[in-house]
């Protein structure tokens, strides 16, 4: 099987959705010339021309409503939004009109919509352009949540979200786009609320998000040496979110880490572990353990930056904790 970048896969996935559907178009600051900052949409603007790769001013409130009033009338929008922490620019519109308006119409309107953003810290962006805070918008009832792992997942994930008739925010770690992985050339979507165990194991389940997917693998690895066995799990959507096969795993490991770049307090780990404390409780040796960024702005500072975020030694370590009946408690 080929390989291609996370990038590439992104954009083969928007030119085959938009070959195959003329209600799909592109909307965003930067887009059509320049193909964002990151290069993801280069040469999408030059096979489908400025009327469906819509380069806009700096005005996210304004092309995110335009979006939202465009997916209730008959198109399929996909916004591009250049970083995640601009996505408080566009929260009414996200939040209290996209995610709302299928409920509020008695089910008569539809948000077909798509939000392409970003996530992730390490690239010496400072705090106002690397954060990842797709907490935030998983609290919100009506919107699907997406966090591809790899190029596999990034097009198998974009391509089911266009064809959802709910409005779908995904996000990219930009640290990402230019690693490659196993794509299939024929065409293949994912659907949403399906977990991958990315590697099987019987001592301690790691489940990680995003970039913390490969975090997750290369603890493992490490384990491994050790004779320690750690199964990986990427969940790939938070909302929906396969329970049942992280349920599955704890129950089988009886020791779990949650692993997620966002910020620890209020989380994506915190519901994730709750939910397993739940309703695995009496199968757990040891209580869920949460390992998020640090509560800090994101340094600018890469001696700083790089210790706010889990790494592979941390999560090895930790699961080695479990394993010897360690207490440990989150910071």
């Amino acid at each position: 099987m080929r390989e291609i970048t996370l990038s590439q896969a992104v954009n083969e996935a928007l030119a085959e959705e938009m070959r195959r559907d003329e209600t799909v178009f592109i909307i965003g600051e930067d887009v059509a010339e320049a193909g964002t900052p990151f290069k993801v949409l280069s040469g999408l603007v030059e096979e489908f021309g400025t009327d469906r790769v819509v380069d806009t001013p700096i005005a996210e409130p304004g092309f995110m409503g335009l979006a939202v009033g465009a997916a209730m009338t008959g198109t399929r929008p996909v916004v591009d939004l250049m970083f995640g922490d601009f996505i408080f620019l566009v929260m009414d519109q996200l939040c209290n009109q996209a995610a709302k308006t299928h409920y509020m119409s008695g089910g008569k309107l539809n948000v077909p919509l798509v939000l392409r953003t970003n996530l992730g810290a390490t690239r010496r962006s400072a705090a106002q352009h690397s954060q990842s805070l797709h907490a935030l918008v998983a609290h919100i009832p009506g919107l699907k949540v997406a966090l591809p792992s790899s190029a596999y997942e990034a097009k198998g994930l974009m391509k089911t979200a266009i064809r959802d008739n709910n409005p779908v925010v995904i996000f990219e770690d930009k640290l990402m786009y230019n690693d490659k992985a196993p794509v299939p050339e024929e065409e293949f979507l994912i659907p949403f609320g399906e977990a991958n165990i990315k590697r099987e194991g019987h001592d301690v389940t790691l489940i990680g998000t995003s970039s913390m997917v490969q975090v997750c693998e290369k603890a493992a690895d490490i384990l491994a040496a050790e004779g320690i066995s750690a199964e990986v799990i990427d969940p790939r959507t938070i909302v929906p979110l396969d329970e049942e096969t992280l349920l599955k795993s704890a129950r089988k490991t009886s020791r779990v880490i949650v692993v997620d770049e966002g910020h620890q307090s209020y989380g994506i780990t915190g519901e994730i572990a709750s939910r397993i404390n739940e309703k695995a409780f009496y199968h757990l040796d040891a209580p869920v353990l949460r390992m998020g960024a640090m509560d800090v702005p994101v340094p600018f500072s890469p001696a700083l930056e790089d210790i706010t975020v889990p790494t592979p030694e941390g999560v090895a370590e930790n699961a080695r904790k479990l394993m010897s009946g360690e207490m440990i408690h989150a910071a």
